[in-house]
């Protein structure tokens, strides 16, 4: 499936819980995640948090957002059993 979020294109990689709220996110995300190659979006107490995370090839890639740690980062820093969602860019519209 595919969404258009502030004039860019992303594909739903998961959507655990069925958690992926168009409208939320639409909220949430700013231009501070253009850079970005994946968002994961999850929720603790209600609210949304999303993580922004590259690949290595990205100019951008800083360890911390290692794309192949995202499952480590679900494990350790999301609740245990919590509904989230993960989205890859496709392409700029502008």
């Amino acid at each position: 499936m595919e969404i258009i979020v502030n004039n860019v294109k992303y594909e739903v990689i998961k959507n655990v819980k069925d958690a992926l709220n168009i409208l939320e996110l639409k909220e949430k995300l700013t231009d501070y995640f253009d850079n970005f190659d994946y968002i994961l979006g999850d929720y603790a107490y209600d609210k949304l948090r999303l993580k922004g995370f590259n690949e290595k090839t990205n100019k951008n890639f800083k360890p911390i957002n290692d794309y192949s740690k995202i499952d480590e980062y679900i494990s350790k820093y999301c609740a245990y059993g919590c509904k989230y969602f993960v989205i890859s860019k496709v392409k700029s519209l502008k």
